[in-house]
């Protein structure tokens, strides 16, 4: 209905101008006759056009459409004109001519259309070429226009489409990949201590042994538990770190004391191990913004993971200071370094690097993905840092005067 009023007040307009037109050069009547012979050609070919409009399916294709419309608005003008000469008593020398003339003009139009509209019908073909590759699967299709206009701003839109599908896409696939490599190994490092634990129980079971012996198994058998245990819940922990589950209370926290208080913690470990453990934290350290058992935990297992890749007599520090709005705390140790092809897995679910990386070596290869979640859910990161000797593993935490009193969602989400 807008759009017949719209047309219907477009014939008026016209036909108004074109009949100022003529009582300006020649007389009002004149005037008034034009303006209404030019409303009674106008309206019945945009009336006919309309309905035209209204039953496009029955058309067909753009191209048909093109051509029906030039056709009703050729004829239907030519039949106008005509009926007005002969009304006018134009002689039918002067008729015939005029409607030569509107119909070489239509054949013109209709041939200026035809070719436009092939260009057109190019475009929406490559468009729908393109897009049913795309549905079959190809996600290197590019779909190319030969205008400037609203169909080529079309097949731009698709194009980044397909390139955010194929995006996409990988990241799926990269995340299967993930998920099925993290099954293998969690099925890896269960069947191990669970096969172990039946054929213990077995052999106790069947009274296959004395006491002495039963009593090592039973030990053994605690042992196989207690690694189960932890293994779970580091799954566990992990889980909810990645999904974002977080409920942490944030606090200021004295960095300069939670890292004698590690140290000193893991002080027996690295002992009996004959590698020297330190901490060198300038006094009067900005305190964090964190949770201090979180920030611990990280702390416990990247000291506990040095110490373990540390040979003897050598030396694991801590090492903390400011940097912008943020801390940096930094555990080195001395030895051999990580393996260059090795550096970008090491923060990778049950990673374990050096020559026995399959499954031989203790730890479940959590550790240091628990570190990364814990501190990107902070909003810090965590990264392996270059060095001369062994190896520098770093990591930020933010300064209690620049961190919100929650962790941001945004950097829970990314953990």
């Amino acid at each position: 209905m807008r759009a017949a009023l719209r047309s219907t007040a477009l014939v008026v307009a016209a036909a108004l101008a074109g009949g100022l037109a003529m009582g300006i050069v020649y007389t009002p009547r004149d005037g008034r006759l034009t303006a209404l012979f030019l409303a009674a050609i106008g309206a019945p070919v945009l009336l006919v056009v309309h309905v035209a409009c209204r039953h496009r399916q029955r058309l067909g294709g753009l191209a048909r459409q093109f051509t029906v419309a030039i056709a009703v608005s050729v004829g239907l003008t030519l039949v106008a004109v005509g009926v007005i000469a002969l009304l006018m008593f134009v002689s039918p020398h002067d008729a015939f001519t005029m409607a030569l003339l509107l119909a070489f003009a239509g054949v013109l139009a209709a041939y200026s259309a035809w070719l436009l509209s092939g260009g057109v019908m190019e475009d929406v073909h490559a468009l729908t070429g393109g897009l049913d590759a795309v549905g079959a699967g190809s996600r290197e299709a590019t779909i190319a226009t030969q205008g400037r206009d609203e169909l080529s701003d079309l097949a731009a839109a698709a194009n980044r489409m397909i390139a955010q599908l194929s995006a996409r896409e990988r990241e799926r696939e990269g995340a299967d990949k993930a998920r099925q490599a993290l099954l293998a190994a969690v099925s890896h490092d269960l069947r191990t201590p669970l096969a172990s634990l039946r054929v213990l129980s077995e052999a106790i079971e069947d009274d296959m042994v004395d006491d002495e012996t039963r009593r090592e198994y039973v030990a053994q058998m605690s042992v196989h538990i207690r690694s189960l245990g932890a293994l779970i819940d580091d799954l566990f922990e992990l889980s909810r770190l990645e999904a974002g589950d977080i409920e942490w209370t944030l606090q200021q926290v004295p960095l300069d004391q939670l890292v004698e208080e590690t140290v000193d913690a893991m002080r027996a470990q690295a002992e009996a191990r004959r590698v020297d453990v330190r901490a060198d934290v300038p006094a009067g350290l900005a305190a964090a913004r964190a949770n201090p058992e979180k920030l611990q935990r990280v702390l416990f297992n990247l000291i506990q993971n040095a110490i373990r890749h540390t040979p003897a007599d050598g030396s694991v520090t801590v090492r903390a200071h400011p940097s912008s709005t943020a801390l940096e705390i930094e555990v080195a140790n001395t030895g051999r370094a990580i393996a260059a092809d090795e550096r970008d897995h090491v923060f990778e679910p049950f990673f374990r690097g050096g020559d026995q990386s399959a499954r031989t070596r203790s730890g479940a290869g959590l550790g240091l993905t628990i570190c990364r979640a814990i501190v990107e859910a902070h909003g810090g990161r965590i990264w392996l840092a270059d060095a001369h000797e062994g190896t520098r593993v770093c990591f930020t935490v933010p300064m209690a005067e620049a961190q919100p009193s929650h962790p941001p969602a945004a950097a829970a989400s990314r953990a």
